[in-house]
């Protein structure tokens, strides 16, 4: 039989203790990117209107915008090609969730690109109906698999030999699956994330065919709607204040060589105002919900 600890190891034994219960007490401290480090929880944070501010935001990120003129093609003519949408890199105040003890990984991916098609039918009288489709297969690139569908339907008039006047409707539906919401301590497992969303909106637009490069304008408004499960905890985050506003677009079109049709624009989804479902109490009115101011590029080939 062991002898009671002498009186010089009851210290030491005491200091061990004390340091093991230290160890389990303390808790594991969440990832935080180093350049994000040393800033304050602002003091109208929110939590809710953070997290659906970013559900938005990447959602605002896959619309598809005109990035071409109210006519895009001479009647019987289409173009197939690609269409690029760029991503805004986020600063750290939007990257940090949990009340300001974590930072995410949003800024993984520059752009988004798909390719796209679109086709004007034969005229009905002045009127020119077109439609196009815009789609990206499951691809996996950066540790996520992605997949996007988009169409738009529209109707541009002419007026006169330079003036056109047009409107459209579009939508898109997307889905990501890999890590989203990166571990909550750096170094533990990796688990897969699901993100959904679809997008529908109507422009209004106005072009200018001045020869090769037609300028255009479109104002329009814009819905969306986002789903996210975060696979380590199996939790599924509501977005309360889902984007639903107005949007617009300022670019130009051409055609090169009548062959080569290019667009260039530069897109804004202001955002607005959202009053969430009254049930809910602990959701209060967040404004600036969601917004993006982008890019967006499309170049194809003419048929």
């Amino acid at each position: 039989m062991q002898g009671r600890p002498t009186r010089w190891q009851l210290p030491l034994l005491r200091a061990l203790v004390a340091l093991v219960v230290a160890l389990v007490a303390v808790p594991a401290q969440a990832t935080v990117d180093p350049k994000c480090t040393g800033l304050t929880i602002p003091g109208d944070y929110d939590e809710q209107a953070h997290q659906d501010f970013l559900s938005n935001y990447f959602a605002l990120s896959t619309t598809l915008s005109p990035a071409h003129g109210p006519i895009p093609h001479e009647p019987g003519h289409g173009a197939i090609g690609v269409h690029i949408g760029i991503i805004p890199p986020l600063n750290c105040d939007r990257r940090f969730v949990l009340n300001y003890t974590k930072t995410e990984e949003t800024n993984k991916a520059p752009a988004v690109p798909r390719l796209q098609a679109t086709f004007a039918f034969p005229a009905l009288g002045k009127a020119v109906p077109y439609a196009g489709l815009a789609y990206l297969p499951p691809v996996k690139l950066l540790g996520m698999t992605n997949v996007f569908l988009s169409g738009e339907v529209g109707i541009g008039v002419p007026l006169g030999d330079v003036f056109q006047l047009g409107g459209r409707f579009h939508a898109t539906t997307m889905k990501t699956v890999g890590e989203i919401a990166s571990p909550f301590v750096d170094g533990d497992p990796v688990f897969d994330d699901l993100y959904l969303a679809s997008t529908f909106g109507l422009d209004l637009m106005a072009g200018l065919d001045t020869g090769i490069v037609k300028p255009y304008v479109a104002i329009g408004w814009l819905d969306a709607s986002t789903f996210f499960f975060i696979g380590d905890d199996s939790v599924v985050t509501n977005n309360y204040h889902p984007y639903f506003g107005p949007t617009g677009s300022i670019g130009v079109d051409g055609l090169v060589a009548e062959r080569f049709r290019f667009g260039a624009e530069l897109y804004a989804a202001p955002g607005g105002y959202s009053l969430p479902d009254k049930t809910v109490d602990s959701v209060k009115p967040a404004g600036r919900y969601g917004h993006i101011y982008t890019g967006r590029l499309r170049l194809a080939v003419e048929l």
